[in-house]
């Protein structure tokens, strides 16, 4: 991979987007190179994946422009949809996946850290969706996910105007979940990802397909989706364990339950 690296480290994964000189810009190349990236993830042995930028300035900075500039319409729909079939890819992916934004969010930047679980950013983070500046509208899922997310009348006034916002607005409407110095952003990124992986894998799978699916449906439905995810976790060994360490008083008969799952 050019512009994609991975590490894992037991049973976290992260994800830098290494473009820095472009900061971090999407362009073709980089889609395919995440899209090849997800599907090489080991899922019997990572639990959470955490996706960043390379470098102190940008996480994404948006999709290539210049590689934007020349497309027909008719390829500029096909560019549309390979961004939103990697990041629907990733939305859907069957672990948790955490967006750590540090610096530049912008345009296709946004959105990839929408089609996250979770964002928390460092306190030099900047929002945004220019898109409509550039006489284009967001592409990659931001007309949808943003006004899921904050709702539609935040989402239509950043989109509209094509205002950026400071981390700390991001934070006050939704967009992130939490705000850390740049240099404790990983550290912070890791210590989630840890935690998530230290719970029953089926579980933790299981409430992501619930929420995620269960959004897409009216409440009748939504439950019955639930139902049935929280019934597949019996019988599993991560329910047995779980459910006996609970019971065991002295914590002794089952220790840390899900470590060796």
């Amino acid at each position: 991979m050019e512009f994609v690296l991975y590490e894992g480290n037991g049973a976290v994964g992260t994800i830098t987007i290494n473009r820095e000189k472009a900061l971090n810009a999407l362009n073709s190349q980089v889609l395919d190179e995440l899209d090849a990236t997800l599907d090489a993830v080991d899922l019997e042995t990572v639990r959470c994946l955490i996706l960043t930028g390379a470098g102190a300035k940008s996480f994404v900075a948006g999709a290539d422009i210049g590689e934007m500039s020349t497309l027909t319409k008719a390829e500029g729909e096909a560019f549309g949809k390979k961004g939103n079939d990697v990041f629907r890819k990733l939305e859907t992916f069957p672990i948790p996946v955490i967006a750590a934004v540090n610096g530049f969010a912008l345009g296709g930047g946004c959105e990839l850290a929408m089609s996250c679980d979770i964002r928390i950013c460092a306190e030099n983070a900047v929002f945004g969706q220019p898109e409509v500046g550039l006489g284009i509208t967001p592409g990659f899922g931001g007309t949808q996910r943003l006004a899921r997310l904050v709702g539609a009348g935040m989402a239509k006034q950043m989109i509209y105007t094509a205002r950026n916002i400071k981390a700390d607005e991001a934070y006050r409407i939704g967009l992130v979940n939490a705000v850390y110095p740049a240099d404790e952003l990983m550290a912070q990124a890791q210590k989630m990802a840890g935690g998530i992986a230290k719970n029953a894998p089926i579980a933790v799978r299981n409430c992501k397909k619930a929420i995620n699916e269960g959004l897409d449906v009216d409440m009748d439905k939504a439950i019955v989706i639930e139902e049935k995810l929280f019934g597949g976790c019996f019988e599993t060994e991560d329910q047995k364990y779980g459910m006996a360490f609970f019971l065991d008083k002295n914590k002794e008969k089952v220790k840390e339950p899900f470590q060796n799952r």
